[in-house]
């Protein structure tokens, strides 16, 4: 008993040993900043400050009370809600209909998914700047082609029109500039969803829907009944991922558009709080503001739509 007491403990310390690194890496690259951001956001501190200030200073609600009455907040995070909502739905729709087009064996089809993932890994900023240019009203190609083939009448700005446009009589609900950067989102990052997904069909068993063509079911019939419940519970996953990382998304909107144009989402405009004013305190606040946001909605879905894909 004695001994084995004595080698439980020498485990112990060895775990201990072993974990210390990644303890410390954690503590100090994640939870001292955490730490850092909240005591800022309690405290009146300007960038000229931010050497005098402190984790135990004088706190206040000064800042969340000067972020949630500005006028411009409220349409910030409307804008984020829906930049994150339309954005993680037309990446998800467009990284099924990927998986599902190239599901069945062809030659070449190893070339062609591997040419789906250049969207996902291409730097953001080379990406920003293509779209910039083939948006640009004056010379981009995109106007180009619409003018001589879709007879627009005159260049649309893509990316500073914060007016709404028409497409084939169709208004748009939102305006053009933050349609544009939703694009922009799902092109980025339906690669991710397609990967998964095409993942996630490879491991279905051939045999369901051979006994489903035999008893004569149709292609869609076949998928509304036996791919899409095997592929629900993936897509619920990647929804929230998808979604969680588009609310917090900076650096594609910033790029593109800057923030202006009707594309303003809280990140943005945290951004712009710590450079342009100089505000470090209500930068801090708003980006705790968004956080908790975020884990409301989260917490809300894992609620009333998680346990629904666990039964499934």
């Amino acid at each position: 008993m004695k001994g084995t007491t004595t080698r439980q403990r020498q485990d112990a310390r060895t775990g201990l040993t072993l974990i210390t690194p990644t303890f410390v890496v954690v503590f100090v690259m994640i939870v001292i900043p955490i730490l850092w951001t909240i005591s800022l956001a309690f405290q009146r501190v300007r960038l000229l400050d931010i050497r005098e200030a402190g984790f135990l200073g004088t706190y206040t609600f000064d800042n969340f009370a000067t972020v949630l009455t500005s006028g411009g907040f409220l349409k910030a995070l409307l804008t984020t809600v829906t930049y994150s909502v339309l954005g993680t739905a037309l990446a998800i729709g467009i990284g099924v209909i990927a998986a599902l087009a190239l599901r069945t064996p062809f030659r070449g089809r190893g070339l062609v998914r591997a040419a789906m993932l250049l969207p996902y890994v291409a730097p953001v900023v080379a990406a920003a700047f293509v779209w910039s240019t083939l948006l640009n009203p004056q010379y981009g190609l995109v106007n180009e082609w619409g003018q001589g083939l879709l007879g627009w009448d005159e260049p649309i700005a893509f990316l500073s029109e914060r007016d709404n446009i028409s497409f084939f009589g169709i208004p748009l609900p939102i305006p053009t500039a933050l349609f544009s950067v939703i694009l922009f989102e799902a092109w980025r990052s339906f690669p991710f969803v397609f990967l998964f997904l095409t993942a996630r069909i490879e491991a279905i068993p051939g045999t369901l829907e051979e006994a489903a063509t035999l008893d004569g079911a149709t292609p869609t019939q076949r998928f509304r009944h036996i791919v899409l419940p095997q592929l629900a519970p993936t897509i619920a996953v990647l929804a929230v991922l998808r979604f969680i990382w588009t609310f917090n998304n900076f650096d594609d909107i910033y790029l593109l558009t800057g923030g202006g144009a009707g594309t303003e989402v809280v990140s943005v405009r945290v951004f712009n709080y710590l450079t342009s004013r100089s505000d470090i305190g209500a930068a801090a606040a708003q980006a705790l503001v968004l956080a908790a946001i975020l884990a409301v909605l989260v917490t809300v879905y894992l609620k009333f739509f998680g346990r629904r894909e666990e039964g499934a």
